[in-house]
């Protein structure tokens, strides 16, 4: 039944629209020199620059031009491309609440994109949709669930529905949902949280659609599943030894990132003993995981040239995995499929049981190392995901609850204990992390420690507001203050911080 049921689905990924090409390869030679040069502080202001002549005729004229001189190629640069700028926010004339500062904000982070010129980056969408903001200037995958709990909270249900339209449309006309709203995503995904965001809809018109939609993402991810043999990997799928299915994260492409190409290139010129292609297909797994980077990722915890993120099956991953299927089984039980509920309920069931038995290391959930087939010894935020999608024991459960409680800082949940210079780690704190331990630990009556975090990280939030009047990307929980690390400088707007703050704020005065 669960081998006849992906083989259907496999139409579906084929006659998804084939992937427009990203800058990187449209432009080739002119790309890399001008991220190379570094011209731009930011390797994603290129990315998103937009083309004023058809890619053909750009590069006949850069083969002519004497552009090696950095001002020689400022001037092509500038003569033929639109540089994106990212417009301030409108000065507020009185400081609000932060619970009405958030309700304002949406409209400020709300943008439309039908139509794209020639040769841009963007990808189109039918309806409205939200930013993060600042330098995210398109739609996110997971980010946009944890923006939509606040949506909603807000009162903006249309908005909601635009949204999970948006996300269909990709779906229908790519096969999965990218990373984000650029070609140059469309060679990954991000964590599966289509079945939450469409469980946001309140138009049941749309169940039928959502569930097709939701069965292609599904196929999406266990591509190749069905002929790997005990110990084996293709794409985003793996089998244990013991035939067990689990998935993990992955890129369809194998060299550098065009958002960071400059980063990605310069990190394998330094890494002369690494795979090249191995290195950077790593560094673009990480970047579907959403956690780039962390010292989970990292062989030696500290050095981001022995990132290895293909080589784990993730906790968070599969546990969001086993909601999707879940999902799907119980839409088709509303619409009467019976024979597509009992599929999906039973590869459900199977993963929940792959996951108790081989993603627990007998203290929390912890990824499963590839190479060593076993959970590793890493703890990390993303043990509280089994809780939140309700597959851990009662006794698991507790246990991970003990595990939780040294990431608890005075300003909410650290990502990792740590301290490797990387933004998925100690002392930064994300309002994605926050959510779903929360809901987590309240699913399985942890409510003591459910509310320290919520109560601190609401603090947090509100303290950065009331001396800044912003609301940041990420938080450093042990002081109180903005997060640092990563390739980028910490960005505010913001989507998900707003929408999980927003969400946390619900019901209290």
């Amino acid at each position: 039944m669960r081998c006849l049921g992906l083989l259907a689905l496999s139409s579906l990924l084929v006659a998804a629209s084939p992937a427009p090409k990203s800058p990187a390869q449209l432009f080739g030679p002119l790309y890399k020199t001008v991220q190379m040069r570094g011209l731009f502080p930011d390797s994603k202001t290129f990315a998103d620059a937009t083309p004023k002549r058809p890619a053909k005729a750009i590069l006949a004229d850069y083969a002519k031009c004497r552009c090696d001189a950095e001002p020689a190629l400022r001037q092509f640069v500038a003569a033929n491309f639109t540089i994106p700028t990212t417009p301030a926010a409108p000065p507020s004339a009185e400081r609000l609440s932060l619970k009405a500062h958030i309700d304002a904000l949406w409209p400020q982070l709300t943008r439309t994109q039908t139509s794209v010129p020639a040769g841009s980056s963007a990808l189109t969408l039918p309806k409205r949709y939200v930013v993060p903001g600042g330098r995210f200037r398109e739609m996110y995958y997971w980010d946009s669930y944890f923006s939509l709990l606040g949506v909603q909270r807000s009162g903006r249900q249309d908005l909601v529905e635009d949204m999970v339209v948006d996300f269909g449309s990709l779906i229908d006309r790519y096969g999965h949902i990218p990373n984000g709203t650029r070609t140059y995503y469309l060679s990954r995904s991000q964590p599966p949280v289509f079945y939450l965001i469409a469980g946001l809809s309140r138009d049941p018109r749309t169940l039928a659609a959502r569930t097709r939609q939701l069965r292609a993402e599904h196929a999406f991810w266990m591509a190749g599943a069905d002929t790997l043999k005990p110990g084996q990997q293709s794409r985003r799928a793996v089998r244990l030894p013991d035939g067990a299915l689990l998935n993990r994260y992955w890129d369809d492409r194998a060299d550098p990132r065009d958002e960071s190409y400059r980063e990605d290139a310069e990190l394998a010129n330094h890494t002369p003993s690494r795979n090249r292609g191995e290195l950077f297909r790593d560094l673009r797994a990480a970047a579907e995981s959403g956690w780039d980077f962390s010292s989970r990722w990292l062989a030696d915890g500290r050095t981001l040239a022995t990132i290895r993120t293909t080589r784990f099956a993730p906790v968070d991953l599969n546990s969001l995995m086993v909601g999707m299927e879940q999902a799907i089984a119980a839409n088709c039980r509303t619409l009467g499929d019976i024979a597509c509920a009992t599929s999906y309920a039973s590869q459900a069931a199977a993963r929940t049981a792959a996951i108790r038995k081989h993603l627990w290391n007998g203290r929390f959930f912890a990824d499963y190392d590839l190479d060593t087939n076993r959970a590793n010894d890493f703890a990390s935020a993303a043990m509280a995901f089994p809780l939140f999608a309700k597959v851990a024991t009662p006794d698991q459960a507790k246990a991970t609850a003990t595990a939780l409680r040294p990431f608890v800082g005075e300003g909410g949940l650290r990502t990792t204990l740590i301290g490797s210079g990387q933004q998925w780690d100690d002392p930064n704190g994300w309002a994605p992390l926050q959510w779903i331990a929360i809901e987590g630990l309240r699913g399985y009556g942890e409510t003591a420690l459910a509310e320290q975090i919520t109560k601190a990280w609401l603090a947090s939030v509100d303290r950065e507001y009331q001396a800044s009047g912003k609301l940041l990307e990420k938080y450093d929980v042990v002081e109180r203050k903005p997060g640092g690390g990563g390739e980028y400088p910490n960005q505010d707007g913001f989507g998900w911080t707003n929408g999980v703050t927003r969400a946390l704020m619900a019901g209290r005065p």
